[in-house]
């Protein structure tokens, strides 16, 4: 066969796999079609079914395939961290500024700790941190990513829970904001690159004057222009974050930070966000997939992946329930705040694939991030959803 036929196979099993199992297997309560792919993913990659089955995985997964997926998933992932980026509002989070720096701060400032402190005791043994990185990258890279929280996702899982657009769902999306902002700029400074930050600056200080340009034009263009002028401003804000060494993830999550929402119907935003997971972000996490690595053995992953889960899930409960006292929350808020801001996939998948490309950690240390964001997403509903059955009152409930 050639190429062509077997990136059709390719994209056949990609989409056709996790689809079956997602809906005989009723897995939507515990694990939505983006968890399930994630893990298909994982499954059909190298380590799992290429183990297996080392025909199949060589004859569907050729490099000029691999490279075919990629491009794909190159572009998926910069869409969907831009929408990210015009889904942030500061502005509600300012008018509740004392309430949200508080929440935020200690929802995404202990799970840190707690993930750094994981990240010391991997240290202990060989096998995790990147040929590239040095020790301060590695801790604070692996304690960012304990400490993530999707927002994209959570979106998802609130509107399944149906508190989107409740009150208790407004305050957490201005908390994931603040750690969204966070979140990004840890990474930058992991990324800095003092070879090159002559380059850096550079961008940094181009995106500010074009990114002021660009905003003018925005308010002048008709809501039909601006989304075909906000992928031409994508684009090159990615290939100028990559270029200056940053990655290109950046530029994408810089490229949309400054795009005000208002600008766009907020129901096609929606459906583009819906529309890139159905379309062509299966393809990424098919290519996250092929990047796992259990080289150092099954065993020795899992108990990296579980003392991260750990990490993630004890450091957001314990910041949640701090501020909680704080703010003199009602009994039970915390938890139920706690366990959505657990929420990992994606996001925290997109921030260790960069580390990985920087070889600031390695393929197996990868692996291990890559479960602990599954799982800790795989809890959330299951976690939250008896809760709020049991505190029906505490939606309504105002900040």
């Amino acid at each position: 066969m050639n190429t062509t036929e077997i990136f059709l196979i390719a994209m056949t099993i990609i989409f056709t796999v996790p689809y079956l199992i997602w809906r005989l297997g009723r897995t939507e309560y515990y694990a939505p079609l983006v968890v399930v792919q994630i893990i298909t993913g994982i499954l059909l990659g190298p380590g799992v079914l290429g183990r297996a089955f080392p025909e199949y995985y060589s004859f569907v997964f050729t490099p000029p395939v691999i490279q075919s997926l990629n491009g794909i998933a190159w572009w998926a992932v910069m869409l969907f961290v831009m929408i990210a980026g015009i889904e942030l509002d500061l502005r509600k989070a300012w008018a509740h500024r004392r309430e949200s720096s508080i929440t935020a701060g200690l929802a995404l400032g202990t799970p840190l700790l707690f993930g750094c402190a994981a990240a010391a005791i991997l240290l202990t043994s060989d096998g995790w941190m990147g040929p590239k990185a040095m020790t301060w990258q590695f801790v604070l890279g692996v304690g960012m990513a304990c400490a993530v929280t999707a927002l994209p996702i959570l979106i998802l899982l609130m509107e399944k829970l149906e508190i989107l657009r409740q009150p208790i769902g407004q305050r957490i999306l201005r908390y994931a904001s603040l750690d969204d902002i966070a979140i990004w700029g840890v990474l930058a400074l992991i990324l800095m690159d003092w070879q090159r930050v002559g380059k850096q600056l550079a961008f940094l200080l181009a995106f500010i004057v074009v990114g002021y340009v660009f905003r003018s034009l925005m308010q002048r263009l008709a809501e039909r222009d601006r989304w075909y002028v906000a992928l031409i401003w994508l684009a090159a804000c990615a290939f100028g974050a990559d270029w200056a060494g940053l990655h290109f993830m950046v530029g994408a999550f810089l490229a949309g930070a400054i795009i005000d929402a208002e600008w766009f119907d907020q129901e096609k935003m929606d459906l583009l966000r819906h529309h890139v997971l159905l379309v062509i972000m299966p393809v990424f996490f098919l290519s996250t997939g092929l990047r796992t690595n259990w080289a150092m053995g099954g065993q020795a992953v899992f108990v990296g992946a579980a003392l991260l889960l750990f990490a993630s899930v004890a450091g957001k409960l314990i910041g949640i329930r701090v501020a909680g006292r704080i703010l003199n929350w009602a009994p039970g808020e915390a938890g139920i705040i706690g366990w959505l801001l657990q929420t990992k996939a994606l996001i925290m998948i997109i921030f260790a694939n960069i580390l990985l490309d920087k070889q600031i950690i390695t393929s197996e240390a990868f692996t291990a991030l890559l479960l602990m964001a599954v799982a800790s997403t795989m809890l959330t509903v299951p976690m939250v959803a008896p809760k709020l059955m049991r505190m029906k009152a505490l939606i309504q409930r105002n900040a």
